[in-house]
């Protein structure tokens, strides 16, 4: 049996018992009162990271209406990524993650109405591009059919840990790269079915956004994994991402969403005020303590955007800082809620 060139860090392995902690935790938060609502959220978030990784420009709410069957003014071709996307999702539950055609099948509705050859390997040669340019020149399209039946029947005959497995999978797919178009969507879906075999929770946990919120630190793991001729480095960076993300998302349920009470009101006191800006309060709101990089996780932003609508909400005193720079946290001034 062929199997993927890696190694398990000892930094791999405290994440793996960290994750496991941290994975009970989650599924206790999803049965809350408002589980539902999250699940729906963490959807969009879902959605609209992984098609913004690829370039779609629409927002977290085109996204939401177009989900919810609303119309929205927008290039053609990005509102047909939303709705195969969210087709494809949709298909979550009946996907198995272990099966070459189901991956076939996912890409198919995925990329339908977008490339002639949906759901069937590519027929030339791809690069994967980052910021920085060209970060790997994929095999030969000869190549690719019996690259990734070697990669399947490593998946489910492997004894590794699922989340290592996971990772691997991720990585060795995306240097196969083996379709013309639409790999870098299809990979995320993988890995998210993937850790799906381990606990359900993961259907709901946005892996696509850890990737959306570090997309440069994303690309240059998979450049240190092909420097390395093995998933190693790769694997340090997605379990970390998926600790953080699980971390990030413990707390107490969401309130009352600001969004619901106070947009109006908000939007004619700040009719200048970002839509980000709004969401970057409202998490602020709901998880009081989390840093810029958490708030970013949550809402689909990097660290320096997040800290920059900060300092927007600052400004206009929505959010007081409580406590010193390093130890404290931010918090809405409850007078703006009519209290």
């Amino acid at each position: 049996m062929y199997i993927p060139p890696f190694t398990v860090s000892a930094e791999a392995i405290n994440l793996i018992a960290e994750i496991s902690a941290q994975i009970e935790r989650y599924a206790i938060r999803l049965e809350q009162e408002d589980g539902l609502r999250l699940r729906k959220a963490n959807r969009i978030k879902t959605i609209h990271s992984s098609l913004a990784i690829e370039g779609n420009t629409l927002s977290e709410d085109e996204v939401r209406d177009i989900i919810d069957g609303k119309s929205v003014v927008a290039p053609i071709r990005q509102i047909q990524e939303v709705k195969n996307a969210i087709q494809t999702y949709e298909m979550y539950p009946t996907l198995d993650a272990f099966k070459e055609k189901d991956l076939l099948r996912a890409h198919s509705v995925m990329m339908q109405a977008l490339v002639d050859d949906a759901g069937r390997y590519r027929r030339g040669g791809v690069g994967v591009y980052g910021e920085k340019g060209l970060v790997h020149l994929a095999p030969p399209a000869d190549r690719v059919p019996l690259l990734m039946k070697d990669l399947f029947d490593w998946l489910q005959h492997s004894k590794d840990h699922l989340l290592i497995r996971s990772c691997v999978f991720h990585y060795e797919f995306e240097f196969i790269h083996p379709f013309i178009d639409g790999n870098g969507r299809t990979g995320r879906l993988w890995q998210s079915l993937i850790l799906g075999k381990l606990h359900p929770l993961f259907e709901h946990l946005p892996v696509e956004n850890m990737v959306y919120s570090n997309q440069q630190q994303y690309y240059d793991a998979i450049t240190a994994s092909s420097k390395a001729g093995q998933s190693g480095p790769f694997i340090d960076f997605m379990l970390g991402e998926i600790y953080k993300t699980l971390k990030a998302h413990q707390g107490a349920p969401l309130q009352g969403k600001l969004h619901d009470k106070l947009h109006d009101k908000l939007h004619d006191k700040f009719p200048e005020m970002p839509p980000k800006a709004i969401a970057v309060l409202e998490v602020i709101h709901a998880h009081r303590g989390f840093n810029a990089a958490e708030i970013g996780e949550q809402v689909g932003l990097s660290e320096r955007q997040v800290k920059t609508y900060i300092t927007q909400l600052k400004e206009v005193g929505l959010i007081v800082r409580i406590g010193s720079n390093k130890t404290g946290h931010w918090e809405v001034i409850r007078k703006e809620e009519g209290t």
